[in-house]
């Protein structure tokens, strides 16, 4: 059995939010669905996508746990995005959150060092 995720991400403005989530996730859409929505394959079955919702735009808060955290991380870096925010745990997990124009929540997790 095949379970498939579609993790949406409401925003204002098709064009502005593509370019940002291009530069977060180092990579064009994985497919264009329709005029109003742009979707990411982050691994096999799971995907990110953002949908023109201007009434609901900046509410979403994702978090994609990674294997490559600090290679990750740097990469956005690279690519000229910075976490708003940083966070270690007690346990030692680590995550860095992302904030999209709209507000919107995007963080990545990775296990302890």
């Amino acid at each position: 059995m095949t379970t498939d995720l579609f993790a949406g991400i409401p925003v204002r403005d098709y064009t502005s939010a593509r370019a940002w989530y291009e530069r977060l996730l180092g990579a064009p859409p994985s497919f264009l669905p329709n005029g109003t929505e742009a979707v990411w394959e982050l691994a096999d079955h799971r995907y990110l996508y953002i949908d023109v919702r201007p009434e609901h735009a900046g509410h979403a808060m994702h978090t994609v746990f990674v294997d490559d955290f600090d290679d990750r991380i740097a990469r956005i870096a690279e690519r000229g995005l910075e976490p708003a925010e940083r966070e270690t745990y007690a346990n030692g997990v680590r995550k860095a959150t992302f904030r999209d124009p709209d507000g919107n929540e995007i963080g990545f997790g990775g296990a302890p060092v």
